[in-house]
């Protein structure tokens, strides 16, 4: 047994206008399997009072549960109302209610005093009722009974007013005497309780299918309905299923090799379950197995079963989201869309959007397949213990199954491991496509800025030897736009030179204006000195000739 820490009310559970789904005292049945199809509460077996106060023993063996088995209600059967309230303080720790029998017809039952004898003893069903309210300690435990009607139904009904007024939590109605077995359900008696008190009622009695559940609330105005051998023929009714389908049949199968269910119980659960599915010659044959094995064999067989190719569907999911990282990284890789296209791709606006959680949605998904692959290893763990292998040596009939789960568990394993490899290859690629994209962009402007510059080049030499040809031949009128801009360039070029040249001419005409002037006064200087030496030679010869005459003279 486990302690559990419930703070909130089944009665909490009673919301106007739900009808509770609730499974029966029975033995041979698994409350974890109908818990599994909807079932909201689950009663355990009854246990006689008595003996469970009495026999350590007795406790142990008659009361098992965990703490994913609740809401739980134990029913006791009990005659004396210390003795109820004694086992209900034993167990309230570990349930969340206390249901008191006053309807197992059964003569043993009645005889000792338990059971439908005690619908004949208001006073006394009163008196427990009180013990148990008082001597547990939590004001959200319940106290609640189970039982038959009487003939007379004023009867029924000042029980189920005196138990009200001692504090019980709710009542369970089985519409039927107690000497009354497979004859109709008394709806009408129920719905008279019902009207006749303020607390929850639960009808109970000939619900074999869902839709039972939803007739009997309209015609009786019930909080819950309660089933037993409707469930041990389906666990899956309150899931709406007309028989137990195969998957339930399997999770039984699961479940009772897990816990180590015992041949008799695993196999008589099995029977019901096969009631209406099976016909008369194969029910002989199932009622005739004799071992797990065989049972397991006889299952897969008949209806085409394979349990090691069985799986859960978180790991369908995680199998799926395997083949989608498969199909991602395939397209990803396809060898005639360049990187830069899926940059392209990848920078649409639906992208963009998607990029704001990119982040959050890789770190959560890593977690979670993180989380699963640990199950797995968990779970080959278990399958694959020693002691798990010396169990399986011991009951021969379990081995095949164990190996099976073992299985399971390695598939599992090994499809969570690898979608978290693939899904961290998958980021790395995407990763690495946008930087080739990236590289791969620069390389190309680069590139592309290194033909433009050739082209220039080798426009602008085609467009200078056309510009001197037409300058040399005088065709300028032919000249390309092209070939015109150039030559404006060009003239602006020699505009330029010519400008330089014009400066330099001026400051030579300049100096030689300077030079100019020199030599002008220079020339005026031989002409002074040029008429002076002819004056002096004019001289001369005047002198000379009078020397002549003066000569002749003498």
């Amino acid at each position: 047994m486990e302690t559990s820490n419930h703070n909130s009310s089944i009665m909490d559970m009673f919301e106007k206008g739900k009808v509770l789904k609730i499974c029966a005292p029975m033995v041979r049945y698994s409350k974890s399997l109908v818990r599994k199809y909807n079932c909201d509460i689950c009663f355990t077996p009854m246990i006689v009072a008595d003996d469970f106060m009495r026999s350590v023993k007795a406790r142990d063996s008659e009361f098992t549960t965990n703490e994913s088995d609740r809401p739980l209600i134990v029913q006791f059967a009990a005659h004396d109302a210390q003795t109820l309230a004694d086992s209900a303080c034993v167990v309230a720790p570990f349930s969340d209610g206390v249901d008191l029998n006053c309807g197992c017809p059964q003569r043993w039952a009645t005889s000792a005093g338990y059971g439908a004898c005690l619908i004949n003893k208001p006073e006394l069903v009163k008196d427990m009722v009180t013990h148990v309210r008082n001597q547990v300690d939590n004001p959200n435990y319940t106290a609640s009974i189970k039982i038959r009607i009487h003939k007379d139904l004023r009867q029924t009904v000042d029980l189920c007013q005196k138990a009200e007024s001692a504090g019980v939590s709710w009542i369970t109605v089985h519409g039927r005497t107690a000497e009354e077995r497979h004859q109709t359900v008394h709806y009408d008696a129920i719905k008279l309780i019902k009207d006749s008190v303020s607390i929850p009622v639960i009808a109970n009695g000939d619900i074999k299918y869902l839709r039972d559940v939803e007739s009997i609330h309209q015609l009786t105005g019930v909080d819950g309905v309660m089933a037993a051998r409707g469930l041990l023929a389906n666990p899956a009714m309150f899931s709406g299923y007309e028989d137990a389908p195969l998957e339930c049949i399997w999770d039984w199968v699961d479940m009772a090799i897990e816990q180590g269910t015992s041949f008799t119980c695993f196999h008589q659960h099995l029977i019901y379950m096969l009631e209406r599915v099976s016909s008369m010659p194969e029910k002989k044959v199932f009622n005739s197995l004799s071992s797990t094995s065989a049972v397991i064999d006889y299952l897969q067989n008949t209806y085409g079963l394979k349990l090691p190719l069985k799986m859960t569907l978180q790991w369908t999911v995680v199998a799926l989201f395997l083949y989608v990282e498969m199909g991602i990284l395939v397209i990803l890789c396809l060898p005639f869309i360049s990187a830069r296209r899926w940059q392209s791709i990848f920078q649409l606006r639906i992208w963009s959007c998607v990029s704001r959680f990119w982040n959050k949605v890789f770190l959560t998904m890593i977690i979670i397949l993180i989380v699963l692959f640990l199950d797995a290893v968990r779970e080959v763990r278990k399958y694959s213990a020693k002691d798990l292998g010396t169990d399986a040596k011991l009951q021969p009939n379990m081995f095949d199954h164990l190996h099976m789960k073992l299985f399971r568990a390695q598939r599992n394993l090994y499809i969570s491991g690898f979608a978290v490899f693939l899904w961290l290859v998958m980021k790395r690629v995407v990763t690495l496509i946008n930087q080739l994209a990236s590289a791969s962009g620069s390389t190309a402007a680069l590139q592309l800025q290194a033909d433009n510059a050739n082209q220039a080049a080798k426009k602008y030499t085609e467009d200078n030897e056309l510009l001197k040809k037409t300058l040399m031949e005088g065709k300028g009128d032919k000249a390309t736009a092209e070939g015109m801009e150039l030559l404006r360039k060009e003239v602006e070029k020699i505009k330029e030179e010519l400008q330089t040249s014009e400066d330099a001419v001026k400051k030579s005409q300049s100096e030689a204006d300077v030079l100019k002037k020199q030599t002008d006064g220079v020339a005026r200087e031989y002409d002074r000195l040029l008429r002076e030496h002819q004056e002096l030679q004019n001289l001369q010869d005047g002198e000379n000739k009078r020397t002549t005459s003066y000569r002749k003279v003498l």
